[in-house]
């Protein structure tokens, strides 16, 4: 399976890899600030965005498919993943600890999580595509299960209009039935690479209860944490979070 891949600036190969519901653009102000530094390279992950359709999706499914979409000589790289790309990017450490020269994990833990989207996902199913006239008209749908106005319009960038008929882009019926998959932990051997947790001060994502699984898979894990930020850091923060990224990174290749 080949991968929706956006290519842009040149040097070391820096892979980004997006949540659940989103696509390569959510990480494009990072790509733009790093890409005088690396040939950054932003995946849509199977079943969001223009990338591919499939009927199942686990982490060492999604893993294998970002292996397989890289460039020929794209032999080691670094690797960003927030939310479930940041699971992905850690199946992906796990599975070809070779290539990783160094792993960024935003706002997300190694661990089996409980049900967090469950309502969002039958909130985006209840939608009446077939009768829609408009965004606003979806957005009215969703508000009924959905009060967050940002998280709604989050969700509405995947709703497209093709042949005149609105329907959502990410593949929706699989991800419903897949989720248990998404809330699963990554599983293999230690990864033994420089790794930086990037967690949101006002997120509870990542928790002190997380730290014995954090150094068990990945026993040089370091942290930093962005004040006044949620478990949307990248969006919420975005000159903070940048910074620590390129920070680490430019410390790697030092």
């Amino acid at each position: 399976m080949k991968l929706f891949t956006e290519q842009r600036g040149s040097g070391p190969y820096l892979i980004l890899l997006h949540g659940l519901f989103g696509s390569q653009d959510n990480l494009a102000g990072l790509a733009r600030v790093a890409e005088p530094y690396f040939t950054v390279l932003s995946i849509d992950l199977p079943n969001h965005g223009r990338s591919p359709h499939v009927d199942s999706m686990n982490y060492p499914q999604m893993a294998q498919a970002v292996l397989d979409s890289l460039p020929a000589d794209a032999s080691s790289f670094y690797l960003l993943g927030h939310s479930m790309g940041g699971k992905t990017a850690i199946q992906i450490a796990l599975m070809a600890p070779e290539r990783v020269k160094a792993l960024l994990v935003a706002d997300i833990a190694p661990v089996q999580y409980d049900d967090r989207h469950s309502s969002i996902i039958d909130a985006m199913l209840s939608v009446q595509l077939d009768n829609l006239s408009s965004r606003q008209d979806a957005d009215q749908q969703l508000a009924r299960s959905i009060q967050e106005a940002g998280v709604r319009q989050f969700l509405l960038k995947n709703l497209v209009k093709e042949g005149g008929q609105f329907q959502w882009r990410c593949n929706l019926p699989v991800i419903a039935r897949c989720y248990p998959q998404v809330l699963a932990a990554p599983e293999g051997p230690p990864y033994t690479g420089p790794v930086l947790f990037i967690k949101g001060a006002n997120s509870n994502y990542i928790e002190a209860g997380h730290q014995s699984a954090i150094q068990a898979l990945l026993p040089q894990a370091k942290a930093k944490v962005i004040h006044g930020a949620g478990h949307w850091l990248h969006a919420e923060k975005p000159a903070a979070f940048n910074k620590i990224v390129l920070d680490f990174l430019q410390a790697q290749t030092a």
